[in-house]
């Protein structure tokens, strides 16, 4: 699929007389994607079973008239204040039981049948009027899940769903029992109705419990897209698409893509630095105006692994934003980086949000490519340069990476329910690897725990993944890449038990993880020619060669042929010190890059990313501040 240009709209904002003129304007800046309706549904069906088509019959056509290609989205994000009426139980429930209401959006809980159906209906309706209508190239179902904590719900709905999803996986309540080790306080149950949800306990409710319903949470939101997906499918052959969010892992986002033809995802740089990131005063003060250097490019990696290799960014920051803490304009040529950044990656799309501020309610902070006056805002002008860049290039062919990232929901949720300390948080970990991947030049593939095969890649690295599945096992047996593992990899049960034997428990790395402890903030533990662990250590015992030890003498990387045991959490030198001596074991080149530069290597060209505040030399070229080069390979 040709690359091109999106941008969301809004029509049920703007008089219509404005729709004709807006939809010249995309098409003058090199736009040629529009998504609509996500958040539709009070004008859609104004009352209940009462429907208005034809505003946006009118849309349509005004866009489509303008050449425009149409993701048209289901609103189930923003269900119109008379749903409430029909179902008052339909609101989430947060950990304090406090029901989320209405006044906002995302208010509904996944596990409410009746919302749930109502939705599944609305898409339908959808569906049977513009379904085959060639003017909609793809639809949208709903919007962000998991946005604003919406995932984990405490409602009675909740309650009663999780009980049968128990019962379903359990069958029985001694099966249950046994799995949870429910003799541990008497907290043994004789009835799954017995069982309620794991918040409000005087101290934390039992691990295997609240791991449970975790999964259980994960799987509604699994079910709930799907409801949609099977009302539409029968009706249209355009590609069904969600888009994710950028640090957002309260369900298994690779359940969900496995219903879908697309993966998408919201890009906010600039907000996800201020707002969802960990990173010193310094480092947030250089990319203040430009965003992390790598948490873009995580995602891109992220949800290119879902759908087969498709995906684009439905949503790009082109301005300030209106929801983090503090919300800086982007450095001049940002835009344009962010977007190129986005294609290197493999995006057929990359749509910015949005074409018009609005002036009106929660988001009227939020910059787009227009200002409310009609003006153009500079986001406009970058837009407009991608667009002309991108008619005279040839078309950025992918190829696979020469490293393997592997990342797992589940591993996230483990971490949450058992941290063992303050600091460990399994995305953190795993960005510091993966950062530390780009640091040496390397483009990186990020794959599932239950990835098919390790064929082709030259080094694979699973940090902190909780509990590996026997396929991801094989497959490091069987490649001679060098694999890296650990710290906390393969230590516990999928009911977040201590298995016997104990972990990592892999075939020939004999590497036995027998104590482990939280470092505080300002402790670390020296390693041996340079480096430090922090948040986390382990003491491992076992044959195993030792390839890293720590000053007192303690592994702190154990190995044996093409298996590494990694018994801690690096600081970012013994990262780079680590990802050196296993490069070293294949024939992977690195590339070390000075600081907030970044290379994306494809089939056909190399990319070079400056995320500075300020002009870089590199290997004879001169990258301008916030600049992008790339050549042919």
């Amino acid at each position: 699929m040709k690359r091109a240009l999106g941008v969301c709209y809004y029509p049920e904002h703007w008089p219509q007389d404005m729709w004709a003129q807006d939809a010249a304007n995309m098409g003058a800046a090199g736009i040629t994607w529009v998504r609509i309706g996500e958040f539709a549904w009070s004008r859609i069906e104004p009352k209940p079973g009462v429907f208005d088509w034809d505003w946006l019959d009118q849309a349509i056509d005004v866009l489509a008239q303008a050449g425009l290609k149409i993701v048209l989205g289901t609103p189930s994000a923003t269900p119109p204040r008379w749903m409430l009426d029909q179902f008052p139980d339909m609101l989430a429930v947060d950990e304090r039981d406090q029901p989320r209401k209405f006044g906002s959006r995302r208010h509904y809980c996944h596990s409410h049948i009746g919302y749930r159906d109502a939705a599944a209906a609305m898409a339908a309706k959808m569906g049977a009027r513009y379904g085959h209508d060639p003017r909609i190239a793809a639809w949208q179902i709903d919007n962000e899940y998991g946005c604003h904590d919406t995932v984990i719900s405490y409602s009675d709905a909740a309650r009663v769903a999780f009980r049968n999803w128990l019962a379903q996986k359990y069958q029985s309540t001694s099966a249950l029992n046994r799995a949870w080790g429910n003799v541990f306080w008497s907290m043994e149950y004789d009835t799954f109705d017995q069982i309620d949800l794991p918040n409000l306990t005087v101290t934390q409710a039992n691990p295997s419990h609240e791991m449970a319903f975790r999964r259980f949470s994960s799987d509604q939101v699994v079910a709930w897209n799907a409801a949609q997906v099977a009302a539409l499918r029968p009706l249209t052959d355009a590609p069904l698409i969600h888009n994710y969010m950028g640090r957002v892992l309260d369900f298994d986002h690779f359940a969900v893509a496995r219903d879908l033809d697309i993966a998408s995802w919201d890009s906010y740089p600039i907000g996800f630095l201020s707002d969802r990131l960990e990173g010193t005063p310094e480092h947030k003060a250089r990319y203040l105006q430009q965003g992390d250097p790598d948490m873009q490019a995580f995602h891109h990696d992220l949800y290119r692994a879902m759908n087969a290799g498709r995906w684009w960014v439905m949503e790009q920051q082109p301005g300030p934003v209106n929801w983090a803490p503090y919300n800086p304009a982007p450095l001049p040529g940002m835009v344009r980086l962010w977007s190129w950044e986005a294609f290197a990656h493999g995006a057929e799309v990359v749509s910015y949000f949005r074409w018009r501020q609005a002036p009106i309610a929660q988001e009227q902070m939020h910059a787009g490519l227009m200002r409310p006056d009609d003006v153009a805002a500079p986001g406009l002008g970058e837009c407009t340069a991608v667009a002309q860049e991108m008619a005279q290039m040839p078309e950025v062919q992918n190829a696979q990476s020469p490293v393997a990232l592997i990342f797992d929901y589940a591993s996230d949720w483990a971490w949450k329910v058992l941290p063992q300390g303050a600091d460990f948080d399994y995305f953190r970990l795993i960005f510091e690897a993966y950062r530390a991947l780009r640091r040496q030049g390397l483009s990186v593939d990020i794959l599932p725990p239950d990835c098919s095969g390790l064929s082709g890649y030259q080094l694979v690295l699973a940090p902190g993944l909780a509990t590996m599945p026997q396929s991801l096992i094989d497959a490091m047996a069987q490649t001679t890449a060098p694999c890296l593992i650990g710290p906390r990899s393969n230590c516990v049960t999928d009911e977040l038990s201590i298995p016997l034997p104990m972990g990592p428990a892999l075939p020939g790395l004999d590497t036995t993880v027998a104590r482990v402890e939280s470092l505080p903030p300002g402790t670390s533990r020296a390693v041996e020619g340079g480096g430090t662990l922090v948040h986390w250590a382990e003491d491992v015992t076992g044959t195993a060669d030792t390839l890293f030890k720590g000053n007192d003498g303690a592994t702190i990387v154990a190995a044996h042929n093409n298996l590494h045991y990694l018994a801690g959490w690096p600081d970012d030198a013994l990262w780079d010190r680590i990802i050196l001596t296993l490069a070293q074991k294949t024939d992977l080149i690195l590339t070390p890059l000075p600081d907030g530069l970044r290379l994306r290597d494809t089939a056909t060209h190399r990319f070079v990313f400056n995320y500075n505040p300020g002009p870089v030399q590199w290997q004879g070229h001169e990258i301008a501040a916030a600049g992008v080069k790339w050549w042919p390979l």
